[in-house]
């Protein structure tokens, strides 16, 4: 089967279906641009959307993200800017592997392709012209073979004639042996070109023509194939990245399975505990002997029916409400209270008492790491006095000072009353606190006898010289001796940084995204979580940074993941 031989006619044919198959290369070069097109922008897309759910740093929205269902859904996140990154990475492959070398193929098979058809025209021109040349051989040949038959019977008329000298007799013979010659000689010439254009003739459609044709034939066999090897490209750049795709959905599936509504509620509890008892029983009030009338000290509200004869006592009544009546709350929502938080139930109060001191103590360490950036210039400036002066900077050391020594003032006023609360709650050690089930059990009576005592300020809000006589002296448990060897703390789990974190501050320690670490203490509602990356490398993390999974089996491990 070759062109040459089965289609030695038809070359303008050839040249349409050549040109042809250059249209379908162009059309699919710009089909594969607009699927790269489109990748690009579903990625952009899918970004974008990603980027506008995620939780803002240090605003509200990002506390909720503590909760598991939350953070699935910000590994969802994770997982879906992973997910529009592959398609990214399908755009660049199918620009770089189809467009870009698909494309200068086609530069190759255009010159190629004029290259053949300008050597099939000029073969074709040149026995075009070789038949022109037979052509006129042939008429010249049939010209003189008519001159010399008409020489001849001219000759044979003047011979005959009785009438015409000797010398006109000679002369027609010999005209007519002239003519006969150059017939002769055309007759010659006619044969040789005869020979020679089926000599052209032959060599043109049985060699020429037939390698012409079979080259155009393996150019277009090279494009079929490279057209095909593009289309399986481009079913195979899709195919590399399915399996990343695949593993973007496991993730996500696996977010998913990881939430636990048990370890959401228990950070409802964490959130919001008040720390207060709940209310006892209302006494009987026997209104049938008028001499022993007295209001009950646990009843909620007065009895309505002696209203007009005391009406001072029945309004006096109304402002006795427990804590967790509306209009304590919306004391809390309005943010209005007095510095120590002493309007706060006692855990509230515990941890806004621990964030405070927590923030104050980074605050002065900001102050630490100015001075030591300032006295260090001072050293730099005393040595090197071109470089500055060092008395310049003398007075902002000594502002800094002053503030360091405030905000040690103001940690001390803090812990104070942190002291203070935590004496009144149960024991909140470092190590306690994951006995806190142990401890309740132990203490639940002494809790129950002093709740009963508890009532609130007439404004709704919790006092703290009402509280002071219920204040519970909390005995020194066995476990509280047991975590005072500086032992390693137990793994209770692991974790993966969503972000890098720098760890500038004592105590906390620095990670980068994707890093995997070790859980050894959990967020308390402070939002830091205790991790190691080592046996000698610990430190704290802030909880949103991080994506826990805790282990279930670990002792003291709350249940989530």
């Amino acid at each position: 089967m070759s062109w040459g031989t089965e289609l030695w006619d038809q070359f303008d044919s050839l040249e349409k279906h050549t040109q042809w198959g250059i249209d379908v290369l162009e059309k699919y070069i710009k089909f594969v641009k607009e699927r790269t097109e489109i990748e690009l922008s579903y990625a952009k897309q899918l970004r974008n959307l990603s980027k506008k759910y995620q939780p803002k740093k240090n605003s509200k929205e990002e506390e909720e993200y503590r909760y598991s269902s939350s953070r699935a859904f910000v590994a969802t996140l994770s997982e879906l800017s992973d997910y529009a990154g592959q398609h990214e990475v399908i755009s660049e492959n199918m620009t770089a592997l189809i467009t870009a070398e698909l494309g200068r193929f086609v530069q190759e098979l255009k010159q190629e392709r004029k290259a053949h058809f300008h050597e099939g025209r000029k073969a074709q021109q040149h026995i075009e012209t070789c038949w022109k040349q037979l052509e006129a051989s042939k008429r010249r040949f049939e010209r003189d073979c008519k001159e010399a038959e008409r020489a001849q019977q001219h000759f044979e008329r003047m011979d005959a004639d009785i009438n015409v000298t000797k010398a006109d007799v000679e002369k027609a013979r010999q005209q007519a042996q002239l003519r006969q010659q150059m017939a002769e000689d055309s007759k010659a010439e006619y044969s040789s070109m005869l020979q020679r254009f089926n000599g052209e003739q032959h060599e043109h459609y049985y060699t020429h023509i037939p390698t012409i044709f079979q080259r155009i034939q393996e150019m277009e066999a090279r494009r079929i194939v490279r057209l095909g090897e593009s289309m399986r490209t481009f079913a195979e750049v899709d195919r590399q990245v399915a399996p990343i795709i695949g593993k973007c959905l496991d993730e996500i599936t696996k977010a998913a399975e990881q939430i636990d509504p048990r370890s959401d509620s228990q950070l409802v509890i964490e959130a919001f505990k008040s720390g207060f008892e709940p209310p006892g029983d209302v006494e009987f009030e026997d209104f049938t002997q008028p001499m022993k009338r007295t209001v009950s000290e646990s009843s909620l509200s007065n009895s309505k029916g002696d209203g007009k004869s005391e009406p001072k006592f029945g309004s006096k009544s109304k402002g006795k409400l427990w804590p967790f009546i509306k209009k304590n709350k919306l004391s809390l929502k309005l943010g209005a209270g007095p510095e120590d938080f002493s309007n706060l139930p006692p855990e509230q109060r515990r941890k806004k008492l621990q964030q405070k001191v927590d923030e104050l103590n980074r605050d002065i360490q900001k102050e630490l790491d100015q001075r030591d950036a300032l006295t260090k210039m001072k050293d730099v400036y005393s040595k090197n006095p071109q470089m500055g002066d060092a008395a310049s900077v003398d007075q902002r050391l000594a502002e800094l000072g002053q503030n360091i020594e405030k905000l040690r003032l103001e940690v001390q006023k803090f812990e104070g009353w942190l002291a203070e609360v935590e004496g009144r709650l149960p024991a909140r050690s470092e190590s306690a606190r994951r006995q806190s089930g142990l401890y309740e059990a132990q203490h639940t009576a002494a809790i129950n006898s002093c709740a009963q005592d508890r009532e609130s300020s007439p404004d709704g809000s919790y006092t703290e010289e009402q509280s002071q006589e219920t204040e519970l002296k909390v005995p020194a448990t066995d476990f509280d001796d047991e975590f005072d060897d500086e032992e390693p703390l137990p793994t209770i789990g692991t974790c993966k940084a969503l972000y890098t974190f720098e760890g500038q501050n004592e105590g906390t320690i620095s990670v980068a995204e994707g890093e995997l670490l070790y859980v050894i203490e959990e967020d308390k509602g402070d939002g830091w979580t205790r991790v190691r990356r080592s046996e000698d490398e610990e430190g704290y993390v802030p909880t949103s940074y991080l994506q826990v999974y805790l282990d279930r089996n670990a002792k003291g491990a709350r249940t989530y993941i």
